[in-house]
């Protein structure tokens, strides 16, 4: 039999023995697969929750310590971040159980809600099997960033119907967001033009959207082994390297030049490593239908990405 002729597993029906170019399919055993630890999950999860409400309250100029009670402030941003976090997470999640690969459920990660302003560090999940080919890794890695910006788009414009736009005294000096070129999209159907003194402020619950966006492109940064390293690795295998450095670099310039973060994040990537490990049978091909889903990913990148995403006006 040629690699031409091989049958992808997932196009196979569960009532036919499964075989991998003559290999037979090899699932986690069930007897090796660790328990899922729900505690652990839950527990992080009610952290988390914690954590973001009490950054949300913040946001709204409350003090937990002297007005606790005020705290219910913080829930639309809260719900909304962890909805956007929780979709991306399934994603990945549904998509590696339907190439039957062994997964973890998300974990979600608490931070101190000051001076992190959104009170979390993300959200991930944990492949413990090897992923079998270029197919199944394009999937697992488009599938939490498309999810989580399918659901970003409907709560920012719900936020931005919420929000207010204001005029910006002069000699004001405050934070100002990024605005990604789909942030920009979606406000202007629902503001229209802006003029340079105008100025959108953002409810919660559109916040949280924008840092959904944010999440997705970082996510998306096609470097090692992040979710855009593996749709790049899928679709350009022999040029995945040269894709990291010259990301890399184009992060360092950018902290240089527009938001110093940057410089941080490019040093993570690096010691995080370059490389990305080849699937198990990397000479499957991937199809037509895959390479368009990988090109939408790397567009909706684009779309996402901001070189400043916080800036002092």
């Amino acid at each position: 039999m040629t690699p031409e002729e091989y049958q992808y597993p997932g196009n196979v029906s569960s009532s036919e023995p499964e075989k991998f170019w003559g290999f037979p399919r090899q699932p986690y055993p069930p007897s090796e697969a660790p328990r899922p630890r729900i505690l652990l999950h839950v527990l992080l999860f009610l952290a988390t929750l914690a954590t973001t409400i009490t950054a949300g309250a913040l946001q709204q100029g409350v003090n937990p310590l002297t007005h606790p009670l005020d705290l219910y402030q913080g829930i639309p941003f809260s719900f909304t971040l962890l909805l956007i976090l929780g979709m991306h997470e399934m994603g990945h999640y549904l998509v590696s159980r339907r190439h039957h690969l062994n997964v973890t459920l998300p974990y979600f990660i608490p931070a101190p809600p000051f001076p992190f302003i959104i009170g979390t560090f993300g959200a991930f999940i944990k492949i413990r099997s090897p992923i079998q080919d270029k197919r199944a890794l394009l999937d697992v890695g488009c599938a939490g960033p498309l999810t989580g910006v399918v659901v970003s788009i409907p709560v920012i414009l719900v936020g931005l119907m919420l929000s207010k736009v204001t005029l910006t005294p002069q000699g004001s000096e405050g934070l100002v967001l990024g605005e990604p070129l789909l942030f920009q999209i979606l406000s202007w159907l629902v503001f229209g033009h802006l003029s340079p003194e105008q100025n959108i402020i953002l409810h919660p619950v559109a916040f949280a959207g924008w840092i959904g966006l944010l999440v997705t492109a970082l996510n998306l940064i096609p470097v090692g082994q992040l979710d855009g390293g593996h749709v790049a690795y899928a679709l350009w295998p022999q040029h995945h390297r040269l894709i990291s450095w010259s990301c890399l670099i184009l992060l360092v310039a950018s902290g240089l030049l527009f938001w110093q973060g940057w410089l941080f994040w490019a040093l993570l990537l690096y010691l995080l490593g370059l490389r990305h490990p080849p699937p198990a049978f990397d000479w499957v091909p991937l199809d037509r239908r895959r390479r368009i889903l990988g090109i939408i990913t790397i567009i909706v990148f684009i779309l996402t990405f901001t070189p400043a995403p916080f800036k002092l006006d």
